[in-house]
């Protein structure tokens, strides 16, 4: 056996080889230098954002796998090694996986997105998907919020994104709102005199913007008033009901009727 041709194929292949092998290394260690540095920012900017920290760590962790995956592609394909077929594999694998799971993944999106962009936050009063209620958890794929009976109502984030949300309490104040219907007989500047007292003298509603009376419509019995006042959003329920009880005691009191449907009966003989 001719050992200088083997200590010549051993010189050769180590020539070859060893100078990709230390060049993977070194794309080892500056591709995960890189990476760290890249998450470190990307950690900052999220906490600069007030980023929610189930999604922050969710993200984070989700782009540093992919930043693995592709510094170990570049490595093998600086190895020589064929990397096409598994890119390939990847991607039937992704493709796959999202038809699989395309109402999850939309869900997924949808929390993302309700996370990102914050339309509302636990503790707001909301109006979605024809439910009202208190929001009392936002997860990645379902948001949990309480009725006002106390029930427990989850809605798939997908469905939440994509449609309209109103939210009562994000601005801080609401209005509390009544039509109330007087005689035609009724004084109107008494009537709105009487029904201004009622809103004023309530201690949670506030003088600014103060309140306001209007008449809105002549109805076919009755003459409406718009009775308008702003509240604190907390106090809503309560000035909302409140109102509505000093309302009639008031009128009463002074003596204003408030009309009410009358049938007639026809009777042939």
């Amino acid at each position: 056996m001719d050992y200088q041709i083997v200590l010549d194929k051993v010189i050769s292949i180590s020539s070859e080889y060893g100078i990709k092998v230390i060049g993977a290394i070194a794309i080892w260690i500056i591709g995960s230098w890189a990476i760290k540095k890249l998450m470190k920012a990307a950690n900052a900017l999220m906490d600069k954002s007030h980023y929610d920290e189930s999604l922050k760590k969710f993200l984070l962790n989700l782009a540093g796998i992919v930043l693995k995956v592709l510094l170990v592609l570049s490595i093998l394909g600086n190895l020589g090694i064929q990397t096409t077929s598994f890119a390939a594999v990847l991607a039937s694998a992704g493709l796959a996986i999202g038809l699989a799971l395309q109402g999850s993944l939309s869900n997924f999106a949808g929390g993302v997105m309700l996370m990102i962009f914050k339309p509302f936050k636990i503790g707001d009063f909301i109006e979605t998907q024809g439910k009202k209620g208190t929001v009392k958890e936002i997860e990645i794929f379902t948001t949990k919020i309480v009725g006002p009976g106390n029930h427990l109502i989850i809605i798939p984030n997908g469905n939440l994104s994509n449609g309209s949300i109103t939210n009562f309490t994000c601005e801080g104040t609401r209005q509390v709102r009544h039509v109330i219907g007087v005689s035609y007989d009724a004084d109107i500047k008494k009537t709105k005199e009487v029904l201004l007292n009622v809103l004023t003298s309530q201690k949670n509603i506030l003088q600014d913007p103060a309140p306001s009376i209007d008449v809105v419509e002549l109805a076919d019995s009755s003459v409406n008033f718009a009775v308008r006042g702003w509240v604190k959003s907390e106090d809503f329920w309560q000035v909302h009901c409140t109102t509505l009880e000093n309302v009639k005691t008031a009128l009463d009191a002074a003596g204003i009727e408030i009309p009410y449907p009358h049938t007639v009966e026809i009777q042939k003989q």
